[in-house]
């Protein structure tokens, strides 16, 4: 298998996996046509003026729309081969206080991917998840859960269509936006760095791997599994000793 004169949609793909692995397809292969599936138009003229995505601009379409919007969904799914859901809302405060927000983003969003790929004879379908779906103890966590429960289940009701669902799931992406690497750098020169609990770890995988990895889940999926790669973890004080050694630590949530 290879993306040559392929379509591949991406939902949430002005994100960091997103734009990475959009820029891997475009220097490894010949896709016919990439779609950037999300709501942020901002985001989407800032990523089409990136010199890699303008050097491409007849293979690039930048899609407005949102998961939750099915028939959005169905415009933007015409003739497309492979799509990785990668659309999310994904802060764990946030999701405690907006927690019906997340269940139509997480969860009935991923039901409007699945079913919109099945009427349109999408070939694979690769859903990006998080390691706080194993055992959740947050609505975040949860809903992520629930979605790998759609994808890995959606395969039972396809009847004689030739289209698979799996599940990629990993820790953080390392320096992504909205992750803790990013986040102790900007406040590196504070008195104190806030953390929610000094026993914590977290797995992490770099954006190079974590593309590599789909790229690979893509090739080899049969329908129905979860991708784990094997990653290493660290605890939140030592990266945040890394970044700031004289830094005292504040618990907070």
């Amino acid at each position: 298998m290879d993306f040559d004169n392929k379509v591949i949609l991406i939902t949430g793909g002005t994100g960091s996996f997103g734009k990475a692995l959009s820029a891997h397809l475009l220097k490894t292969y010949k896709p016919k046509k990439i779609i950037i599936f999300s709501r942020d138009e901002f985001l989407q003229f800032e990523m089409s003026k990136e010199e890699i995505y303008k050097k491409n601009a007849e293979v690039m379409r930048f899609f407005i729309g949102d998961v939750r919007d099915y028939k959005r969904l169905e415009y933007a799914m015409h003739e497309v081969d492979y799509v990785i859901h990668a659309a999310a809302l994904k802060q764990v405060p946030t999701a405690e206080y907006n927690p019906d927000e997340f269940v139509k983003t997480n969860i009935i969003g991923a039901q409007n991917v699945i079913d919109v790929c099945i009427a349109a004879n999408v070939k694979k379908v690769v859903a990006l998840s998080t390691d706080k779906a194993a055992a959740p103890i947050n609505l975040y966590g949860a809903t992520k859960l629930c979605s790998d429960k759609l994808f890995t289940s959606a395969k039972n009701y396809v009847g004689e269509k030739d289209i698979s669902f799996s599940v990629v799931r990993y820790g953080n992406v390392l320096g992504s936006r909205g992750s803790v690497v990013p986040f102790f750098l900007k406040n590196k020169n504070k008195s104190f760095l806030p953390i929610t609990d000094k026993k914590m770890t977290r797995f992490t995988i770099t954006l190079k791997e974590a593309v590599d990895f789909v790229i690979h889940c893509l090739k080899v999926m049969k329908g129905k599994e979860i991708f784990v790669p094997k990653i290493p973890s660290y605890n939140i004080v030592d990266i945040a000793k890394a970044i700031n050694p004289k830094a005292k630590f504040k618990i907070i949530g």
